[in-house]
């Protein structure tokens, strides 16, 4: 599908306002995603009738569905979650889906730079390691001191290698 260029612009303001209060705040406000999510809805309801609705709902239920384990492992924040959700909206289930995989990569470079930057390299690989072995051993599920509440180390606002992934979506689309 292309998208007109009031979704993208809408995307890109999202993802903007998004990481820059990430940054800020370490939050992603509901009335931003929520919002945006709704806003979508509405609007490919507007432009394409109940086949624009069902597009828009099935990009936000891919969306969540796609970070919602994350959430429950305790490794990201619901508003990221949300994020990627409202940007599924705008973009459908597909768009949704390369936004994640595009910000992945993102993330992946960013963590790198951050735990270079922070000198963490190697605690982040120790900690991967017990990740991975307490997984095996217990099963997946979240291990006290490496969950989003109780790590210490450095964080990344995932707003931002989300922003990185829609604005890398809109642009190869």
């Amino acid at each position: 599908m292309t998208w007109p260029p009031v979704h993208a612009v809408a995307v890109v303001g999202t993802v903007l306002a998004a990481a820059v209060s990430d940054v800020m705040s370490r939050r992603i406000p509901n009335a931003l995603t929520l919002g945006a999510a709704a806003v979508a809805i509405g609007m490919h309801g507007v432009l394409s009738g109940w086949s624009g609705v069902v597009f828009a709902v099935s990009g936000w239920a891919v969306g969540l569905a796609l970070f919602f384990p994350l959430f429950a492992l305790k490794g990201m924040g619901a508003g990221d979650v949300k994020l990627l959700a409202a940007i599924g909206a705008w973009l459908g289930p597909l768009g949704a889906v390369w936004t994640a995989l595009y910000g992945a990569v993102a993330g992946g470079v960013m963590a790198v730079a951050v735990a270079l930057a922070r000198r963490y390299v190697g605690t982040a690989v120790r900690n991967l390691g017990t990740l991975l072995r307490s997984w095996r051993i217990a099963g997946v599920r979240p291990v006290e001191g490496l969950t989003l509440g109780s790590a210490s180390g450095p964080r990344l606002p995932y707003a931002l290698p989300l922003a990185a992934g829609a604005i890398l979506t809109l642009w190869v689309r």
